[in-house]
């Protein structure tokens, strides 16, 4: 009897060379590192070296995080990812009325260059590759992060990173959203354009299904809805004047790994054949890294629970194999504690010893894509192409992303996957060890790590210094320049940077852009 994969898609119990039947190896695969790129983006993968391993982290003040991403430097680390607190993430001071209870929380609270400077105090940013998950704010914490490396000596032709910058998965799943679409994608535009200026080597935006996901969407879903945001994005860029060529190289992708390895392996590999075909069809890219789809997986935090939270370390290592079957180019591996608090030092370090021991000690990097030919893998792969064509293609039907978003079609899929999900759990067809099946009669006691609550007055004591420190005077002229720009067709990243580094505060800033762009209030169908 067939199953179904999360997608819905039919899995068969045997799969023979009839599931290849008319299937051409070389339009369908071709070489590693060549288009259409199933076989991964380059020619030799993992056999040159492994994937850069990440760290998503931060908490609390900049200094403890600092602390953090020193000893995860210090145990192999090969790139740093940032978590910012929920107040950071919306715009706001950590001394504003909306930042109350929630500074430091669920990551590291930063209102201007001075926290950013402590932040990355030590860690050489021209040798380290930083990822930086912010979205609505991501133009001031690029800015930040740049204002800081000059500091160090490092100029921005020598930073590598990737910051996410991806507004849409805001509207539709996340919800963590400052400006309009209209306004937020010109932001977008607008750092596209700097970054090509300035930081040649920098990832530009990282366009994210992983929270679609978190949010319930199905694999199909989060490759479809992902790659329509894609193809948002890139029409903006060119409607503003750039060259596909100039832009696309520096695009990166953001997605999650689940324990359904098969399903995850064959995901990745149709992702990546579409974006190459959208690229060169619609787009006419030409620069062959116009046409990879090159990406950043964390694994499936959604799946973790807080019963028998020891499971977790087991669903992690086989989401990161996952991961790395599909040819991901950097992993963040969860900490097996995340559905309880924030990870411990403990759990963070043998969160990055899975990818170790992934990388050194199974056969994993030995050759490229191991399962290129497989009867099953091959034949999931074309199932999951088509299934995402149908649902980018209902997309455009209803005038592509944007417009989408706006009827609430995304978020209404997303929601009635989740639903299903919810129902097959509480049902017991769908088996969660631990949760509805093979449950302890008590749980271990197990000692989470707390934010401290003092933290957001001493963000407050800051703040507090900072602004009488400041030359004020700058500071507003810089703030005024900002307005302007906003209300014309400049580039607004310039008068940004000049005011950051005024010591404007990362509210202020976003403030003074509210009052020019005004904020987003979602519609009542969502």
């Amino acid at each position: 009897m067939a199953r179904e994969s999360e997608s819905g898609l039919p899995i068969e119990p045997v799969y023979g060379p009839d599931a290849l039947t008319g299937w051409d190896p070389a339009a369908r695969l071709g070489e590693p590192g060549e288009y259409p790129f199933t076989r991964g983006v380059y020619p030799s993968m993992y056999t040159g070296r492994p994937w850069t391993m990440r760290q998503y982290a931060g908490f609390g003040t900049a200094a403890e995080s600092n602390a953090r991403y020193r000893q995860l430097i210090a145990g192999g680390s090969t790139g740093l990812s940032v978590a910012f607190d929920l107040p950071t993430q919306m715009g706001h001071d950590s001394d504003a009325q909306l930042a109350h209870g929630e500074v430091g929380k669920v990551g590291v609270a930063i209102d201007s260059v001075d926290d950013m400077r402590v932040l990355f105090d030590g860690i050489p940013l021209g040798q380290v590759s930083t990822s930086m998950t912010i979205n609505a704010p991501a133009a001031l914490l690029l800015l930040l992060y740049q204002l800081v490396a000059e500091e160090q000596g490092v100029t921005a032709a020598q930073l590598t990173g990737t910051v996410q910058n991806d507004v849409l998965k805001e509207y539709i799943a996340r919800g963590t959203y400052i400006f309009p679409p209209k306004p937020s994608l010109r932001l977008t535009a607008d750092i596209f354009q700097y970054c090509n200026a300035e930081m040649p080597k920098w990832n530009t935006i990282s366009i994210s299904g992983y929270h679609m996901a978190e949010a319930g969407a199905s694999p199909a879903q989060e490759i479809a809805f992902t790659l329509a945001d894609g193809i948002e994005y890139v029409r903006t860029a060119i409607a503003a004047g750039m060259d596909v060529d100039d832009f696309a190289p520096r695009l990166s992708f953001f997605f999650v790994a689940r324990t359904t390895i098969l399903e995850e392996v064959a995901k990745f590999r149709a992702a990546r054949r579409i974006w190459a075909r959208v690229m060169r069809e619609e787009f006419g890219a030409r620069h062959p890294k116009s046409l990879m789809l090159r990406f950043h997986t964390q694994t499936a935090g959604v799946q973790l629970t807080a019963q028998q939270p020891e499971l977790n370390l087991v669903r992690v290592a086989v989401q990161g194999l996952g991961a790395v079957l599909g040819g991901t180019q950097s992993l963040h591996t969860n900490s097996f504690d995340e559905a309880i608090a924030l990870p411990t030092d403990k759990a963070a370090r043998l969160a990055l010893r899975t990818q170790q021991v992934l990388a050194h000690e199974t056969d994993v990097t030995a050759t490229v894509d191991p399962f290129a030919g497989s009867y099953a893998v091959e034949r999931m792969t074309d199932d999951m192409e088509e299934a995402v064509n149908e649902l980018m293609g209902r997309i455009e039907e209803l005038g592509g992303a944007v417009n989408a978003i706006e009827q609430g079609f995304q978020k209404g899929e997303i929601e009635r996957s989740a639903y299903r999900i919810a129902q097959e759990t509480d049902a017991g067809e769908r088996v969660v060890v631990g949760v509805n099946r093979f449950q302890l009669d008590e749980e271990e006691p197990y000692e989470p790590l707390r934010v401290d609550p003092a933290i957001e007055a001493q963000q407050v004591e800051r703040l507090a210094r900072l602004r009488a420190e400041r030359d004020q005077g700058a500071v507003d002229a810089a703030l005024a320049a900002l307005r302007e720009a906003a209300a014309g067709e400049a580039n607004v990243l310039y008068p940004m940077k000049d005011a950051l580094r005024a010591r404007a505060t990362v509210g202020e800033v976003c403030d003074a852009l509210r009052e020019v762009w005004g904020t987003y209030v979602p519609s009542g169908t969502f």
